[in-house]
């Protein structure tokens, strides 16, 4: 069980898996108004940065789930150099249709929502892990501006313009399904930088390092042309953020 290769290898110097910065993510641990001993589930957790920074920033203990195998081994040893491998436990599996033995105060699914069919069945899930007064978190891309064509919308990695929402309508939908929204935190175009851009510095390094392997024709042509169409595509039409809810 693993995700495709090539996101093991574009993205295997991110510690974020997501546009958003470490500074923003200090800023939403913060905004939550953690307690000490919060339990959080963090389904699709990546390398961990989320769970093992809130875990010595404020006391949480947590669990982490993720498909990756070459990310949570890089959670784990996470947790060991920031001394709470006492309070993370990172599982390498499938988040999709994971449900927590023991009810969590946050649980969170953030850039990963196909584990539930999308933003609700997402949603859904969480809520199965949540206790009693929890808060489900969402990290969720929107279009900070409506591509005037699917072809725009491809350029940004989607599949057409019905893909995402504008902010306002995706806020609207989290109404509808009967939850608050308390809090959120946008990522910016520098986030959007650092998530992409680290990339292609990782690219360079491994074509040079493994210049036989099967996938490198594939990353010399990302490499090539990620950068022209980030700057175009993703950069000026592409937002994305995490968004706190509570049910009503």
């Amino acid at each position: 069980m693993d995700i495709p290769r090539i996101f093991n290898i574009t993205e295997s110097a991110h510690r974020i898996h997501n546009p958003i910065t470490a500074d923003k993510l200090a800023t939403l641990g913060a905004a939550l108004r953690l307690e000490p001993g919060a339990r959080v589930l963090d389904l699709g957790s990546g390398s961990g940065e989320m769970l093992c920074t809130w875990a010595r920033d404020h006391g949480i203990v947590g669990t982490g789930v993720d498909m990756s195998q070459v990310f949570t081994e890089h959670a784990r040893r996470r947790a060991v150099e920031l001394g709470v491998a006492e309070r993370v436990h990172f599982v390498h599996g499938d988040a999709a249709g994971y449900v927590s033995d023991e009810r969590v105060s946050v649980a969170a699914c953030l850039g990963a929502t196909w584990i539930g069919g999308g933003v609700a069945g997402t949603i859904e899930l969480l809520a199965r892990s949540l206790d009693i007064g929890g808060i489900i978190l969402i990290g969720e891309p929107y279009w900070r501006q409506l591509p005037p064509t699917d072809t725009v919308a491809k350029g940004c990695l989607a599949n057409a313009i019905s893909d995402f929402l504008l902010l306002p309508a995706l806020l609207a939908s989290f109404r509808e399904l009967g939850y608050d929204l308390v809090e959120m935190v946008l990522a910016d175009q520098d986030g959007w930088d650092r998530y992409e851009a680290a990339k292609w510095l990782t690219m360079r390094r491994w074509l040079e390092a493994n210049p036989g392997d099967a996938l490198a024709g594939e990353v010399r042509e990302k490499l090539t042309t990620e950068p022209e169409r980030h700057a175009a595509y993703t950069r000026e039409y592409l937002g994305w953020g995490v968004f706190a809810l509570m049910a009503r």
